[in-house]
């Protein structure tokens, strides 16, 4: 799919297709019925590397490059994640906030030009009963990216045994590819 397209979208679904020793995730069009349509993404992340890096190709294939992302530094957990397109150009930025983050998580997104968006999980209650209640880890989630009361995106996780996401996009200016790489990142960089 063409970015031009791509960049037309406002609903994505992302799905985490779990193996050994690696996270892979698969993004597609949400149809009107909420099933997969075409497919947009692909995206991997190896466990326990050293230091965070994921990459977004356009398909199962990995021969081309969409976007990814990667941690600025190695131990600083706060320091946050550089996004980069296809040819490694920035095209925008997150960092989760460890101190507002003690309730619900808390995530700071900037994509240059706009004003920097704050996620949030909505459902306070949620937020505790999964950091603190190992066995509940599975609850599904919502995230709210916005500024003030205006919401630029939404991340909803969905009920079931595979972690699966529904993306809202009401923003027509925000990148995709960033989008697309800050909802791998909630699932892939939320538990720390």
């Amino acid at each position: 799919m063409d970015l031009q397209t791509l960049q037309a979208q406002r609903r994505l679904l992302v799905r985490q297709k779990v193996t050994m020793m690696v996270n892979r995730y698969v993004v597609h069009l949400a149809n009107p019925d909420d099933s997969e349509g075409p497919m947009v993404a692909f995206a991997e992340q190896k466990r326990m590397a050293f230091k965070e890096q994921v990459t977004l190709y356009t398909d199962e294939s990995r021969q081309h490059v969409l976007a990814g992302f990667k941690a600025r530094k190695v131990l600083d957990l706060g320091s946050g994640y550089d996004v980069l397109d296809h040819a490694g150009q920035p095209i925008g930025f997150f960092r989760k906030e460890f101190a507002a983050s003690l309730l619900r998580s808390t995530w700071h997104f900037q994509q240059p030009g706009l004003p920097t968006l704050t996620g949030q999980e909505r459902n306070v209650l949620v937020s505790l009963a999964r950091r603190f209640v190992d066995s509940l880890s599975w609850l599904p989630y919502h995230f709210d990216f916005g500024v003030g009361a205006q919401i630029g995106f939404s991340v909803d996780r969905k009920w079931g045994l595979r972690d699966r996401y529904a993306v809202e996009i009401n923003d027509p200016r925000l990148d995709r590819r960033l989008v697309i790489a800050m909802a791998v990142a909630l699932d892939a960089l939320q538990a720390r």
